[in-house]
């Protein structure tokens, strides 16, 4: 089989398309025939080194969707997606023709969702899932805060809070069209302007809230916009943060943070492996086949070997909206 490859950190110019044996399964494993994976900014960064946890050398790649060929006799031929934070880190991962799994890494694909479309959607909605549903423990009726609302993960998080019977307020720092608006299940937009720090963003919150402030706010941008997402909180607020741009050092007022008893949470998808992501994609799946959810639209599609200039595109962020790699 053919796989992408790289035998230690750097640069993009470490990776290779290597011909590898197929794999071969162990009693509580599968294998994929991969038919696409997405490319994530985490992808790019574990090949420059700023991941933890990878085993070299490496094959990476967390998203995939694909048939499965080698494996328990009744789900052979069956049409499956998948994701985790082990994959392409602790284990080989997608960016290979074959990839292998445990039995219990990997959910039937949603029926009306592409390959591409599939693969778009794993480490994005996992993410939400976990910080909006499983960490913050959103309730119908709540309002959910998100900058970073653009984003793969941001557009996720609006989408998933509005299924669950949310109300949604998006941020991000410039405008975006009424109908990706509409797409991204977004009921009211917020430009975050950092030469007023932040206090359009913030009244803008509280306004669209009567004042109340939002129930739950989901940074996906961090650093500056950290405390501004504080402050659009109201009592018993809940935060979840899930990165930091520019600077990993942020600040607050504490005593303003514990009489308004927010909660501030952080969450990392990577300590979800296969398994545990595949439970969350199963959860997800009704969502999607009843189009409520809808993954990030896929702006440009690889071979692998056209790697060096997807992953240079998916790190220097000039790919606005998802990349995918195709087999």
């Amino acid at each position: 089989m053919q796989a992408l490859r790289f035998h230690e950190f750097g640069g993009f110019d470490k990776l290779n398309v290597e011909t590898l044996p197929d794999p071969q399964p162990k009693p509580d494993e599968l294998v994929v025939r991969i038919r696409a994976a997405s490319l994530n900014p985490s992808d790019a960064k574990n090949v420059l080194g700023r991941m933890e946890g990878t085993t070299l050398p490496c094959t990476p790649g967390r998203d995939f969707a694909g048939v499965v060929v080698n494996g328990p006799r009744q789900i052979v031929g069956m049409e499956v997606w998948g994701t985790g934070g082990d994959v392409g880190f602790a284990r080989d991962g997608a960016y290979a023709e074959l990839l292998v799994v445990p039995v219990d890494g990997v959910r039937r694909k949603p029926k009306n969702l592409s390959f591409e479309e599939a693969a778009a959607a794993g480490t994005n909605f996992v993410t939400a899932w976990i910080g909006l549903i499983e960490t913050a423990h959103v309730q119908s009726g709540e309002t959910v805060l998100v900058t970073g609302a653009k984003g793969g993960v941001g557009s996720a998080v609006t989408q998933i809070a509005k299924w669950k019977g949310g109300r949604t307020i998006g941020v991000d720092r410039s405008p975006m069209s009424p109908q990706r608006q509409t797409e991204f299940a977004i009921d009211h937009f917020l430009i975050s302007d950092p030469t007023e720090n932040y206090k359009s963003m913030v009244d803008g919150a509280r306004q669209l809230t009567g004042g109340k402030g939002a129930n739950v706010a989901f940074d996906c941008v961090g650093g500056p916009l950290f405390e501004p997402s504080l402050r659009t909180l109201g009592q018993l607020g809940r935060q979840v943060n899930i990165t930091s741009v520019d600077n990993r050092r942020v600040s607050f007022d504490l005593l303003d943070f514990y009489h308004r008893r927010l909660s501030l949470f952080g969450v990392d998808s990577r300590s979800y492996d296969t398994v545990a992501c595949a439970a969350i994609l199963e959860q997800l799946t009704p969502g999607f086949e009843s189009r409520a959810l809808k993954p990030i639209p896929i702006v440009k599609r690889f071979t692998l070997n056209d790697a060096v200039q997807a992953f240079t595109q998916v790190s220097d962020g000039t790919l606005h909206g998802k990349a995918v790699f195709t087999f």
